[in-house]
């Protein structure tokens, strides 16, 4: 069995490490360039804890502060990873999407003590200020990268869904999912896809390739990369 990543390379690499070691193997067509917002370092002045949505916020992150004594509260598992890897010692994990977060700061964070940063890219998911708002916190949001999107697929992408050599597709975010479809449908292979699976990382993501004709979409039972990898285990 092979399928397609399409994870920035960043997080491609170590995922594909992981499916390789439960005898999938990959190909790695990043559908999002991660750029730095260059800037000085940041001011976390009155904050008491960060927000992080994504393993890239914490990288970049890491690239404008040396602080690692602040609380992170992560989205989810891979997240919390990363925050840990980058040298935070107080991390929590959602484990879930940004309604978790958000719940799993009103039973960790104080109203009082200070703001919530919110490290993300030019776009994100949900309403994540909103909801801590709604619970009395003070956020504040930083942009500190860009996910640039990829015009085209690489040529040894499209050759192995010509030949047929691409089981399964993995999907991580409804953006790269939206991608994806525009990509497929610019190098003519739509019809290709009735022969492959579709793994999502949620059911944001399904929707967004609802468009496409799938050999089967697969949604994982909750929104973290381990669950995504037991699903392709069961069809390899």
């Amino acid at each position: 069995m092979q399928v397609l990543i399409t994870r920035a390379r960043e997080d491609a690499e170590p995922l594909a490490d992981a499916l390789d070691r439960s005898g999938v193997q990959s190909i790695i067509n990043p559908l999002l360039e991660i750029v730095l917002v260059p800037g000085p370092p940041l001011d976390l002045t009155a904050v008491q804890g960060l927000l992080m949505t994504s393993a890239n916020g914490v990288r970049t992150f890491g690239q404008r502060s040396d602080n690692r004594s602040l609380p992170v509260y992560a989205v989810g598992d891979a997240t919390a990873r990363e925050a840990k890897k980058t040298g935070f010692t107080t991390v929590f994990s959602a484990s879930g999407d940004v309604e978790a977060l958000a719940d799993l700061v009103r039973g960790q964070g104080d109203r009082i003590v200070g703001s919530l940063l919110h490290c993300t890219g030019a776009k994100i998911a949900g309403d994540l200020g909103g909801l801590l708002e709604s619970y009395g916190y003070t956020y504040r949001r930083e942009r500190l990268y860009e996910a640039v999107s990829a015009r085209r697929f690489n040529p040894q992408t499209i050759a192995e869904f010509e030949a047929g050599q691409i089981d399964g597709v993995l999907l991580y975010s409804p953006r790269t999912a939206a991608i994806f479809v525009d990509l497929v449908r610019h190098a003519k292979l739509e019809p290709l896809m009735k022969h492959v699976t579709a793994y999502c990382l949620s059911h944001n993501v399904e929707v967004k390739i609802s468009e496409l004709v799938w050999k089967s979409c697969r949604v994982a039972t909750v929104p973290e990369q381990d669950a995504l990898i037991s699903l392709i285990a069961e069809d390899n």
